[in-house]
């Protein structure tokens, strides 16, 4: 069986470079490896995942134009794979709504991320908060997904998917859902403050000066790379000493990340060396990597009928591949839907 791989991403305004070596970067990787299997990519924009918490809609609807350019910009092609807004294909809501009456409420009541989401406040939590890894599930057994990339936050999702597929199929007497593989990005990123090196890089914190914006224009990205907080002490030749020191960890982080290399080789060049010298070449490599993807992004996000075009037509390649799978939940759960 050809590999298929399928993912998705909130779309959020304000896209970061945090979002970019994250998660962006990684999709346009795999988009080349599967497609060099002869595996295919089906890549969503999460929107019904989204309002599980309060959006507006204008803004919702902008943002997923901005991360479809986002995604396109920096390299998704969406000849060669599927990209689509979760909304347009009716098939991830459906399945899973038939998906709850097998997933179980102590299953749910496990997933570390609606308490973490929630918080103090689980009981004024919306109920598709904590139904959200059922809808995760749907999004990925919809298309008989073989493989998923997923964070290690995100690992219990796919073991849920799993147990829902595997508990589907048994209950029912059916082969109908394929049991997903993770699949660990090995260059996925963590990206940090610009301000705090122990908070992630987020478009939530109040301060401009603590993320680095696809959008940004060179002497934007220098300024801020420059007034990047930092420590006295120069850079070690030994990565674990950066343990102690969460800022210069960050922007060493950063370079490796951008000049795919790893730690022990940024410090091999820069070790003894202040951030005088390290800042303006991690500054000047930024901007020769996202000079191409901004300028491609601004290109796009004047074309919003384009835009629209794209996830239009990737949306009728998902529909298509969702059907089957809808069609063989719903006979297999005795149930008779209008045929399309």
């Amino acid at each position: 069986m050809s590999k298929r791989v399928v993912s998705g991403i909130q779309p959020t305004g304000n896209l970061h470079l945090g979002n970019y070596l994250g998660a962006i970067r990684n999709w346009v990787r795999m988009q080349d490896e599967v497609a060099a299997d002869g595996g295919d990519c089906f890549f969503f924009l999460a929107d019904l995942h989204a309002i599980t918490v309060h959006n507006d809609p204008k803004e919702l609807a902008g943002n997923v134009r901005q991360m479809a350019a986002a995604l396109i910009a920096a390299g998704i092609d969406p000849e060669r794979s599927t990209l689509f807004n979760q909304a347009a294909v009716p098939a991830h809501a459906e399945l899973a709504w038939l998906l709850a009456g097998t997933a179980r409420i102590g299953w749910l009541n496990r997933m570390t991320q609606f308490k973490d989401k929630a918080g103090k406040n689980r009981e004024g939590a919306s109920v598709g908060l904590f139904t959200y890894p059922v809808l995760m599930a749907a999004d990925v057994l919809v298309y008989r997904t073989t493989h998923v990339p997923v964070g290690e936050d995100q690992k219990q999702h796919l073991e849920l998917a799993r147990d829902i597929a595997t508990k589907f199929n048994l209950d029912f007497g059916t082969d109908l859902f394929t049991l997903p593989e993770p699949m660990i990005p090995p260059t996925a990123a963590r990206i940090m403050s610009l301000r705090d090196g122990n908070a992630k890089m987020s478009k939530s914190d109040p301060s401009e000066q603590s993320r680095i914006h696809l959008t940004d224009d060179a002497d934007t990205i220098a300024a801020k790379i420059r007034k990047a907080k930092t420590d006295p002490e120069p850079l070690p030749a030994d990565p674990a000493v950066l343990a102690e020191r969460p800022e210069a960890r960050n922007l060493v982080s950063i370079y490796a990340a951008i000049s795919d290399e790893s730690t022990e080789q940024v410090l091999a060049r820069f070790a003894g060396q202040g951030f005088g010298a390290f800042k303006p070449a991690l500054a000047e490599l930024l901007v020769e990597t996202l000079r191409p993807i901004t300028a491609r992004l601004a290109e796009l996000e004047r074309d919003p009928a384009e835009l629209d075009r794209i996830l239009a037509h990737g949306a009728a390649k998902a529909r298509a591949a969702a059907e089957p799978v809808l069609a063989g939940a719903y006979a297999a759960l005795g149930l008779t839907r209008e045929t399309r």
